[in-house]
């Protein structure tokens, strides 16, 4: 595929010929749709839609397109976004000590797996300023107290507005955002340790070996002021046994946090997912 595309993920209530609709905008304008995909929730009566079509030929200019499908949408009731391939989004990335998922990701944008640039690393700790001097990515430490969460966060707010970030993920950063955060910059993905909504919040890897469990996971969720509650993006498990420590798991662990993470940030930014209630449809 040459040249740069248009995507539209679009959800709203069910009704009939909604797919006539959206796909006779792009063909009407002269569009070549490259990939449609639909589905229906009938339980909630919602249907989602992921289209993406060339925009060579495509006759409507670029700034203009939102205004002109805005007029399909309304009585639709949709909620709806539009991205452009050659658009590459901003990434912060937010650590506390842990590198394992920071290196991952570092290692995969350069090597071109993550249309993305990084511009920022923010941590509560200086442990890891040595990854960002290696990669020349700007690092700020942010130490996080409760007395100075809502002081420091608005220092973090700030900075996201100054590198024009796009995406927060938090590659093990050990804090909970505030609901106030949350509120204002909302596009965050994080990774737990464990296969949610099993052992959600602290020491997750402890609490199944105590459990004996037979099989521990990695979930990648987006962010939300209820902690480990967010829709879920990807999840992966391993098969653990009798024999393996609380070492074992977090090794095994470690291994599905890395590859559940760049998954997750990668159908991101493919713009593959779409979020209605807590729930997730992922495009893949």
């Amino acid at each position: 595929m040459t040249g740069p595309t248009a995507t539209l993920l679009v959800s709203c209530p069910d009704q009939r010929g909604l797919v006539a609709k959206i796909a006779n905008f792009i063909y009407s304008n002269g569009g070549n749709i490259l990939h449609a995909d639909h589905h229906t929730d009938l339980e909630a009566g919602v249907f989602l839609t992921r289209i993406e079509w060339q925009l060579e030929d495509f006759n409507l200019p670029r700034e203009v397109i939102s205004p002109a499908f805005q007029a399909i949408a309304t009585p639709l009731g949709a909620h709806w976004q539009l991205h452009f391939s050659d658009t590459v989004p901003r990434l912060a990335i937010w650590v506390t000590r842990q590198d394992h998922c920071l290196l991952d990701l570092l290692w995969r944008q350069r090597a071109g797996e993550l249309k993305a640039e990084v511009p920022l690393i923010i941590s509560n700790h200086t442990d890891l300023r040595p990854v960002a001097e290696q990669f020349g990515i700007d690092y700020h430490h942010i130490p996080i107290t409760k007395e100075t969460k809502a002081e420091q966060e608005a220092r973090e707010l700030a900075l996201l507005q100054e590198y024009n970030i796009d995406l927060v993920v938090l590659a093990k950063y050990m804090q909970v955002l505030s609901s106030d955060f949350v509120a204002k910059f909302s596009q965050v993905i994080n990774i737990h340790h464990s296969f949610l909504p099993a052992f959600a919040g602290a020491n997750p890897y402890h609490r199944a070996h105590e459990r004996g469990v037979k099989i521990i996971g990695a979930t990648a969720h987006y962010v939300t002021a209820d902690l480990d509650e967010g829709p879920i993006i990807e999840q992966d498990v391993a098969r653990v046994s009798h024999r393996d420590a609380v070492s074992d798991l977090i090794r095994k662990g470690k291994d599905l946090e890395r590859v559940v993470l760049a998954r997750a940030v990668r159908l991101h930014l493919q713009n593959r997912v779409l979020v209605y209630g807590n729930r997730t449809v992922v495009f893949a």
